[in-house]
Protein backbone atom coordinates (compact mmCIF):
# COMPACT_ATOMS: atom_id res chain seq x y z
CA UNK A 1 0.00 0.00 0.00
CA UNK A 2 1.25 3.51 -1.16
CA UNK A 3 1.93 5.62 2.36
CA UNK A 4 0.23 9.08 2.48
CA UNK A 5 2.08 11.48 0.92
CA UNK A 6 3.69 14.13 2.80
CA UNK A 7 3.76 17.30 1.74
CA UNK A 8 6.52 20.03 1.71
CA UNK A 9 6.06 23.40 3.98
CA UNK A 10 7.78 25.80 5.14
CA UNK A 11 9.47 24.80 7.69
CA UNK A 12 13.43 23.96 7.30
CA UNK A 13 12.95 20.51 8.75
CA UNK A 14 10.40 18.23 10.26
CA UNK A 15 10.69 17.27 14.30
CA UNK A 16 9.71 14.35 15.95
CA UNK A 17 6.35 15.09 17.64
CA UNK A 18 6.46 15.70 21.65
CA UNK A 19 6.79 12.30 22.72
CA UNK A 20 7.55 10.66 19.38
CA UNK A 21 11.09 9.00 18.27
CA UNK A 22 12.88 10.19 15.49
CA UNK A 23 12.65 7.37 13.07
CA UNK A 24 15.83 5.49 12.02
CA UNK A 25 18.49 6.50 11.05
CA UNK A 26 19.18 9.41 13.68
CA UNK A 27 20.62 12.31 13.44
CA UNK A 28 20.94 12.86 10.17
CA UNK A 29 18.77 15.80 7.81
CA UNK A 30 15.41 15.00 6.97
CA UNK A 31 15.46 18.46 5.06
CA UNK A 32 13.81 17.48 1.78
CA UNK A 33 16.19 18.99 -0.51
CA UNK A 34 17.02 15.96 -2.65
CA UNK A 35 14.88 15.45 -6.24
CA UNK A 36 14.99 11.38 -7.37
CA UNK A 37 17.96 12.45 -10.02
CA UNK A 38 19.75 13.65 -6.43
CA UNK A 39 18.93 10.50 -4.73
CA UNK A 40 19.85 8.13 -8.19
CA UNK A 41 23.08 9.92 -8.13
CA UNK A 42 23.92 9.15 -4.53
CA UNK A 43 23.38 5.31 -4.44
CA UNK A 44 24.51 4.51 -8.32
CA UNK A 45 28.39 4.80 -6.78
CA UNK A 46 27.33 1.61 -4.57
CA UNK A 47 24.34 0.36 -6.76
CA UNK A 48 24.81 0.41 -10.43
CA UNK A 49 21.39 -1.06 -11.41
CA UNK A 50 18.90 1.13 -8.99
CA UNK A 51 16.90 2.87 -11.29
CA UNK A 52 14.12 5.51 -10.92
CA UNK A 53 11.24 2.51 -11.16
CA UNK A 54 12.68 0.93 -8.30
CA UNK A 55 13.04 3.84 -6.28
CA UNK A 56 9.06 4.05 -6.12
CA UNK A 57 8.19 0.92 -5.81
CA UNK A 58 10.46 0.77 -2.82
CA UNK A 59 7.85 3.65 -1.91
CA UNK A 60 5.05 2.06 -2.77
CA UNK A 61 5.98 -0.92 -0.36
CA UNK A 62 6.24 1.81 2.66
CA UNK A 63 10.21 1.55 3.22
CA UNK A 64 10.68 5.01 2.11
CA UNK A 65 8.44 8.06 2.46
CA UNK A 66 9.40 11.35 0.64
CA UNK A 67 7.36 14.50 0.75
CA UNK A 68 5.67 15.54 -2.60
CA UNK A 69 5.96 19.54 -4.09
CA UNK A 70 2.57 21.31 -4.65
CA UNK A 71 3.12 20.34 -8.48
CA UNK A 72 3.58 16.33 -7.32
CA UNK A 73 7.00 16.09 -7.47
CA UNK A 74 9.12 13.94 -5.15
CA UNK A 75 11.70 15.42 -2.76
CA UNK A 76 14.01 13.13 -0.57
CA UNK A 77 15.87 14.15 2.62
CA UNK A 78 19.60 12.63 3.34
CA UNK A 79 17.96 10.55 5.98
CA UNK A 80 15.73 8.98 3.26
CA UNK A 81 18.55 8.28 1.34
CA UNK A 82 20.56 6.53 3.91
CA UNK A 83 16.75 4.10 4.58
CA UNK A 84 17.10 3.58 0.95
CA UNK A 85 20.59 2.45 0.68
CA UNK A 86 20.17 0.43 4.26
CA UNK A 87 17.43 -1.87 1.82
CA UNK A 88 19.11 -1.89 -1.27
CA UNK A 89 22.38 -3.22 0.57
CA UNK A 90 20.03 -6.00 2.81
CA UNK A 91 18.24 -6.98 -0.65
CA UNK A 92 22.32 -7.51 -2.12
CA UNK A 93 23.85 -8.70 0.62
CA UNK A 94 21.46 -10.83 2.56
CA UNK A 95 18.93 -11.66 0.10
CA UNK A 96 16.24 -10.36 2.35
CA UNK A 97 12.43 -10.33 0.92
CA UNK A 98 11.47 -6.85 1.13
CA UNK A 99 8.70 -8.10 3.98
CA UNK A 100 11.57 -8.68 6.64
CA UNK A 101 13.60 -5.49 5.69
CA UNK A 102 10.46 -3.84 6.31
CA UNK A 103 10.21 -5.63 9.53
CA UNK A 104 13.90 -4.37 10.09
CA UNK A 105 12.93 -0.96 9.77
CA UNK A 106 10.35 -1.27 11.98
CA UNK A 107 12.59 -2.10 14.45
CA UNK A 108 15.38 -0.01 14.02
CA UNK A 109 12.45 3.09 14.24
CA UNK A 110 11.61 1.70 17.39
CA UNK A 111 14.69 1.74 19.36
CA UNK A 112 15.00 -2.14 19.54
CA UNK A 113 17.33 -2.75 17.15
CA UNK A 114 20.42 -0.59 16.65
CA UNK A 115 22.62 -0.15 13.46
CA UNK A 116 24.84 2.56 11.66
CA UNK A 117 23.50 3.73 7.92
CA UNK A 118 25.38 1.55 5.26
CA UNK A 119 27.89 3.64 3.51
CA UNK A 120 29.04 2.72 -0.20
CA UNK A 121 31.90 0.78 -0.34
CA UNK A 122 32.80 0.21 -3.47
CA UNK A 123 33.16 3.50 -4.83
CA UNK A 124 36.62 3.37 -7.02
CA UNK A 125 39.17 6.54 -6.78
CA UNK A 126 37.06 7.86 -9.25
CA UNK A 127 33.73 7.03 -7.79
CA UNK A 128 32.83 4.95 -10.25
CA UNK A 129 31.55 1.60 -9.41
CA UNK A 130 33.37 -1.09 -11.12
CA UNK A 131 31.78 -1.62 -14.54
CA UNK A 132 30.60 -5.54 -14.89
CA UNK A 133 31.03 -5.29 -18.57
CA UNK A 134 35.27 -5.15 -17.80
CA UNK A 135 35.23 -8.60 -16.95
CA UNK A 136 37.11 -10.61 -19.37
CA UNK A 137 37.93 -14.17 -19.19
CA UNK A 138 41.73 -12.74 -18.29
CA UNK A 139 40.68 -10.75 -15.73
CA UNK A 140 38.20 -13.08 -14.20
CA UNK A 141 41.15 -15.89 -14.11
CA UNK A 142 43.36 -13.19 -12.20
CA UNK A 143 40.93 -11.95 -9.52
CA UNK A 144 39.94 -15.81 -8.79
CA UNK A 145 43.90 -16.66 -8.74
CA UNK A 146 43.13 -19.52 -11.55
CA UNK A 147 45.20 -20.35 -15.11
CA UNK A 148 42.74 -18.84 -17.94
CA UNK A 149 42.78 -21.83 -19.04
CA UNK A 150 39.98 -22.70 -16.14
CA UNK A 151 37.91 -20.43 -17.24
CA UNK A 152 38.38 -21.62 -20.94
CA UNK A 153 37.10 -24.92 -19.90
CA UNK A 154 34.05 -24.00 -18.15
CA UNK A 155 33.04 -22.10 -20.90
CA UNK A 156 33.68 -25.08 -23.31
CA UNK A 157 31.55 -27.16 -21.11
CA UNK A 158 28.58 -24.49 -20.76
CA UNK A 159 29.09 -23.94 -16.91
CA UNK A 160 29.95 -20.19 -18.19
CA UNK A 161 28.01 -18.32 -20.30
CA UNK A 162 30.42 -14.93 -21.57
CA UNK A 163 27.74 -12.05 -22.69
CA UNK A 164 28.25 -10.76 -26.27
CA UNK A 165 31.03 -9.23 -26.18
CA UNK A 166 32.94 -12.11 -24.30
CA UNK A 167 32.25 -10.89 -20.59
CA UNK A 168 31.06 -12.30 -17.80
CA UNK A 169 28.56 -10.75 -15.20
CA UNK A 170 29.49 -10.48 -11.60
CA UNK A 171 28.38 -13.59 -10.55
CA UNK A 172 31.33 -15.41 -12.86
CA UNK A 173 33.47 -14.58 -10.06
CA UNK A 174 32.21 -16.87 -7.24
CA UNK A 175 31.24 -19.60 -10.05
CA UNK A 176 35.02 -19.66 -10.75
CA UNK A 177 36.31 -19.50 -7.12
CA UNK A 178 34.21 -22.65 -6.46
CA UNK A 179 35.16 -24.81 -9.65
CA UNK A 180 38.73 -24.44 -8.34
CA UNK A 181 37.83 -25.33 -5.17
CA UNK A 182 36.43 -28.88 -6.60
CA UNK A 183 39.08 -29.00 -8.96
CA UNK A 184 41.04 -29.69 -5.89
CA UNK A 185 38.79 -32.41 -5.08
CA UNK A 186 38.63 -34.07 -8.66
CA UNK A 187 35.86 -32.72 -9.69
CA UNK A 188 36.82 -31.05 -13.30
CA UNK A 189 34.19 -28.46 -15.32
CA UNK A 190 33.27 -31.06 -17.10
CA UNK A 191 31.03 -32.87 -13.95
CA UNK A 192 29.55 -29.01 -13.34
CA UNK A 193 27.34 -29.30 -16.44
CA UNK A 194 24.46 -30.49 -13.79
CA UNK A 195 24.50 -27.34 -12.21
CA UNK A 196 24.47 -26.01 -14.84
CA UNK A 197 21.28 -27.89 -16.06
CA UNK A 198 19.70 -27.69 -12.45
CA UNK A 199 20.29 -23.46 -12.42
CA UNK A 200 18.73 -23.28 -15.51
CA UNK A 201 15.66 -25.91 -14.54
CA UNK A 202 15.16 -23.41 -11.64
CA UNK A 203 15.80 -20.06 -13.46
CA UNK A 204 12.40 -21.34 -15.66
CA UNK A 205 10.13 -21.48 -12.77
CA UNK A 206 11.62 -18.02 -11.16
CA UNK A 207 10.40 -16.73 -14.86
CA UNK A 208 7.02 -18.20 -14.42
CA UNK A 209 6.50 -16.93 -11.15
CA UNK A 210 7.53 -13.10 -12.55
CA UNK A 211 5.67 -13.41 -15.75
CA UNK A 212 2.88 -11.93 -14.86
CA UNK A 213 4.66 -8.98 -13.41
CA UNK A 214 7.07 -8.30 -16.91
CA UNK A 215 3.83 -8.30 -18.76
CA UNK A 216 2.78 -5.47 -17.61
CA UNK A 217 3.79 -2.23 -18.42
CA UNK A 218 3.81 -0.01 -15.73
CA UNK A 219 7.46 1.00 -14.27
CA UNK A 220 6.39 -0.31 -10.74
CA UNK A 221 5.42 -3.50 -11.90
CA UNK A 222 8.44 -4.44 -14.01
CA UNK A 223 10.46 -3.07 -10.88
CA UNK A 224 8.44 -5.49 -8.97
CA UNK A 225 9.58 -8.00 -10.91
CA UNK A 226 12.93 -7.66 -10.76
CA UNK A 227 12.38 -7.99 -6.92
CA UNK A 228 10.87 -10.91 -7.15
CA UNK A 229 13.09 -12.85 -9.27
CA UNK A 230 16.15 -12.37 -6.48
CA UNK A 231 13.80 -12.89 -3.70
CA UNK A 232 12.53 -16.34 -5.63
CA UNK A 233 16.14 -17.67 -7.27
CA UNK A 234 17.22 -16.79 -3.83
CA UNK A 235 15.09 -19.56 -2.81
CA UNK A 236 15.63 -21.72 -4.79
CA UNK A 237 19.23 -21.61 -4.54
CA UNK A 238 19.00 -22.32 -0.54
CA UNK A 239 16.35 -25.39 -1.47
CA UNK A 240 19.33 -26.84 -3.68
CA UNK A 241 21.70 -26.23 -0.67
CA UNK A 242 19.67 -28.02 1.61
CA UNK A 243 19.00 -30.78 -0.43
CA UNK A 244 22.35 -31.08 -1.28
CA UNK A 245 23.36 -31.03 2.93
CA UNK A 246 20.72 -33.89 3.54
CA UNK A 247 22.03 -35.90 0.31
CA UNK A 248 25.34 -36.14 1.92
CA UNK A 249 24.53 -35.79 5.50
CA UNK A 250 24.95 -39.82 6.04
CA UNK A 251 28.18 -40.22 3.95
CA UNK A 252 30.62 -38.51 7.08
CA UNK A 253 31.36 -41.47 9.65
Amino acid sequence: MTPPERAVNAAPEQAPAAGASEPWPRGISRRPSMRISDVLAALRIEFPAVTTSKLRFLEEQGLVDPVRTPAGYRQYSPADVERLRFVLAQQRDRYMPLRVIGERLAALDAGEEEESPVRARLATRDGVAPAADRLTAERLAQEAGVAVELITELVTQGVLRPGPRGVFDPWAREVVAVAASLADHGIDPRHLRTFRAAADRQADLVEQVVAPWRGQRSVSSRARAGTLAAEVGELCARMHTALVRSAVHDLAP
